[in-house]
């Protein structure tokens, strides 16, 4: 079963949380739920939450379908494919961010097209 629902213009999503920023997790999990306009960069979504956590584990090179905090901008971002940071491909934050779950199957994100509503809340909710 899953942990969270994350839902991308009206595209529901499942995401697991990770045991990468076990702090950054506990600090997004007490904020819960969060939404918010997104901004789109490349095969990225990112907003501002409330939340304001240090680097914890943080890296620039993230799997697809991550669920990360950017400390930099106090945000969160989702990640489904290359940002104009990658090389290679990969999914690429601009500067570390902290992870803290991972969607499964991204792919339905490949139809978002521009920013993009997005709310983020525990699966009982």
């Amino acid at each position: 079963m899953a942990d969270l629902r994350v839902t991308v213009d009206g595209i529901e999503l499942e995401a697991n949380w990770t045991d990468d920023a076990p702090q950054t997790r506990a600090a997004l999990a007490a904020t819960l739920p969060v939404a918010g306009e997104a901004a789109r960069w490349g095969e990225e979504l990112y907003f501002t939450v409330p939340v304001d956590a240090d680097s914890e584990n943080a890296r620039e090179v993230v799997p697809e379908g991550s669920l990360a905090y950017w400390p930099a901008g106090n945000a969160l971002c989702l990640f489904w494919g290359a940002t104009p940071a990658s090389q290679n491909g990969e999914p690429r934050a601009a500067s570390p961010v902290n992870l803290l779950a991972r969607i499964p199957d991204p792919s339905p994100l490949s139809a978002i097209d521009g920013g993009a509503r997005v709310r983020v809340e525990h699966v009982d909710e």
